[in-house]
């Protein structure tokens, strides 16, 4: 559900997108030279391969303990133990680790919560991966 939310907020703070504000042109909601109504989506044209942070939520979080920042990793979602798991994110590049203190959520959840750079639209594909399955990474 965190993941979600922060997809939302990747969307609304993507360029052209919600009310973020724009640094080349100072102004709310949109770019310079664009007009109302040229809104791109996250997954929409250049917009796509920009690098940003995204917040994930491993489920083993002793896996995620073997991590550092500067790792490459390889994000895998399974909706079942009886499916085989999908790439969502490859080469992805591990920014903030957690301190083991920290590695186990609150509310009792096994996982971690660990942030990676990708590009914004691998971004989107991990929050919808993790509304609806259970991620876990590999080393590259």
């Amino acid at each position: 559900m965190a993941l979600a939310v922060t997809a939302a907020g990747l969307a609304v703070a993507a360029p052209g997108g919600g009310a973020a504000q724009d640094a080349t042109d100072g102004r709310t909601g949109g770019r310079a030279g664009t007009r109302p109504g040229d809104e791109r989506s996250v997954t929409d044209g250049g917009a796509q391969t920009a690098p940003v942070s995204a917040p994930v939520r491993i489920a083993d979080p002793a896996m995620v303990r073997l991590l550092s920042p500067g790792d490459r990793i390889d994000v895998l979602a399974s909706t079942s133990k009886s499916t085989s798991a999908r790439v969502v994110a490859a080469n992805a590049r591990v920014a903030q680790v957690p301190k083991y203190r920290d590695t186990v959520s609150g509310g009792g959840a096994e996982d971690a919560l660990i942030v990676v750079v990708v590009p914004r639209r691998t971004a989107a594909a991990l929050a919808g991966a993790a509304a609806k399955s259970r991620l876990a990474v590999t080393l590259c």
